[in-house]
């Protein structure tokens, strides 16, 4: 979900005055070297998966479900880019550059549905909306009507998958299309006020060109997250890729198969991956060339059109944060009980591994954001921008890359341990704490190292240069002089990563150790059995932890903003 906060932190931050010179020790280049091989190790699993035969399943999977894998994953993809887009672009104009009743709170109000993840908003609405949810029972009870004479369209559909993921992904589109009518040149406003053009001309003629590629990046990382996720589609009934991959390796036991699914969605990440790449590149030539900030004059809204405009930003807002909030409040209180130790030992055992990824994730990030600072040449700048690839990749896909080298060491290790001793050795890696891990790490490492190293490319190198006269060591200058400078955005990223970790399903339902189940995948059971009230306290939880990167996430824009008009 972070990917637009290190995108933004890339945007805004420049790395020109951090040049080193090409002397410096080359064996830091061997840490990310290191980094990239075990980062690659499940994209590299999933991708040799082609070339092992998978029998006759796939005549199977053509015949069955294949085509509505496809189809549904194509129509999840067009429905959400064109929800989002419109949703997102529209707020993000409005609220920057119009002035109306509410707008400095929508600024970061608009970005609050960050905090619920998707598969909680498809719960909630399936509570609500469903034939015998709250709503419509509320309505037949009013107008005293029988359930068959006042349905509802039923939500639990791939138009309802639609709706819940415009929602949820929105905040991407509107983040990276304010952030870029933020960046514009006012003049060019002005301009565009002397030669009469009204808001609507001023936004179709000047700011949607030129804000064309922060809307395509902000896109792309909307259908990453589209394609990575599996309560929602799950809990609806909509196959897609990802469905596929859980039904292919649990349902029908074929690995090889899950893992060639797995490798189809990977090439299509890739595309998208590409988009957001060329997206930001575009972002900063633009930035650069019309680098003239004022202090933006708003477009003054009256009558109709400002309330207009307050029920535009309005209503996303409470469909994607206040009512599902409001009605997670409403299920804990009438269900407090749930409330009890298995609460408390599913909140110990969440907290436990978000700790101990965010840690190892954030350590493993400043390794390699150092070795690019002291050996700045392309190779180190590829091998991390190759070990930071892991957020683009669906979770399923990664959880299936790990379990694949995982699987054959343990089955190599009890093999030999069976033959020369007659011992079995069981599962060491795979399926163990250590697995799953070990999946976080490789998922969320461009959530730590993105920002990570946009702090430490303020650091100027006189401090590196001064520190090396003292006569320290390169690893000392990292341990006494940058760690202290670097304290609050190790913080950041060391809290991006445990939100992310608290709510991350696909990797953890698949690759979780047995017995072992998160707040996550409480929540996906409780609710798969119909009992989400239950599961309100530990669905609070992530809600009220996934606040967190909202804030960092508005201050990073606000601040962007705020620093190039003084």
């Amino acid at each position: 979900m972070f990917k637009a906060l290190r995108f933004l932190a890339g945007t805004f931050t420049s790395s020109d005055s951090n040049k080193y010179p090409a002397t410096l020790s080359k064996k830091w280049a061997v840490v990310s070297g290191i980094i990239a091989v075990l980062v690659s190790i499940p994209i590299l699993s999933v991708l040799s998966s082609f070339f092992v035969s998978s029998g006759e399943i796939w005549s199977h999977l053509a015949s069955t479900v294949l085509g509505d894998y496809i189809t549904n994953s194509l129509l999840l993809i067009v429905g959400v880019s064109s929800g989002v887009v419109l949703l997102g672009v529209t707020l993000a104009w409005i609220i920057t550059m119009c002035s109306f009743p509410g707008q400095k709170y929508f600024e970061w109000a608009a970005v609050l549905p960050f905090s619920i993840p998707a598969y909680l908003l498809a719960y909630i609405y399936t509570d609500f909306f469903g034939i015998t949810g709250t709503l419509q029972t509320a309505i037949r009870s009013t107008f005293d009507l029988g359930i068959g004479e006042f349905v509802l369209p039923e939500i639990r559909s791939l138009w309802g998958a639609i709706f819940i993921m415009i929602l949820a992904f929105y905040p991407y589109v509107y983040m990276l299309a304010r952030s870029a009518f933020l960046n514009q040149s006012v003049s060019l406003f002005e301009a565009s006020r002397i030669m009469g053009y009204t808001t609507t001309q001023s936004f179709f003629k000047i700011a949607l060109p030129l804000a064309r590629p922060g809307i395509a990046a902000g896109l792309a990382l909307a259908l990453m997250e589209t394609l990575n996720d599996f309560g929602t589609v799950q809990y609806f009934g909509v196959q897609t890729f990802t469905t596929g991959i859980y039904r292919t390796w649990f349902g029908l036991g074929e690995r090889p198969a899950a893992a060639q699914l797995a490798g189809f969605l990977l090439l299509f990440i890739v595309v998208l991956i590409l988009l957001e790449r060329w997206s930001r590149s575009r972002i900063k030539d633009q930035t650069n060339a019309t680098n003239r900030f004022k202090r933006i004059q708003r477009f003054d809204l009256t009558g109709f059109k400002k309330w207009g405009a307050f029920l535009v930003c309005a209503i996303p807002v409470f469909l994607g944060f206040i009512l599902p909030v409001a009605l997670l409040l409403s299920m804990f209180f009438n269900n407090i009980d749930s409330v009890n130790t298995r609460f408390l030992l599913y909140s110990l055992n969440t907290l436990s591994v978000a700790a101990i990824a965010g840690l190892i994730t954030v350590s493993v990030a400043l390794l390699m954001a150092y070795s690019s600072r002291l050996n700045p040449s392309k190779l180190v700048k590829g091998l991390n921008q190759f070990g930071a690839l892991g957020y683009a990749i669906p979770g399923s896909v990664i959880a299936v890359g790990v379990l694949i080298p995982f699987g054959w060491l343990d089955n190599t290790i009890d093999s030999f341990a069976r033959s020369n001793f007659q011992v079995s050795t069981g599962l060491l890696l795979s399926g163990t704490l250590f697995a799953m891990i070990f999946a976080y790490v490789v998922r969320f490492l461009s959530v730590s190292y993105n920002g990570i190293n946009s702090s430490l490319q303020k650091i100027s190198p006189s401090v590196d240069e001064a520190s090396r006269g003292m006569g320290y060591s390169f690893s000392e200058i990292l341990r006494k002089i940058h760690i202290p400078m670097l304290s609050g955005g190790l913080l950041s990223a060391f809290l991006l990563v445990f939100v992310d970790v608290m709510k991350e399903l696909p990797a953890t339902i698949i690759i979780r150790p047995f017995n072992f189940d998160t707040l996550a995948v409480q929540v996906y059971r409780l609710a798969s059995d119909e009992r989400l009230g239950e599961s309100a306290g530990a669905a609070l939880a992530i809600v009220l932890v996934g606040i967190i990167p909202v804030i960092l996430l508005s201050k990073t824009i606000t601040r962007s903003r705020k620093t190039e008009e003084h």
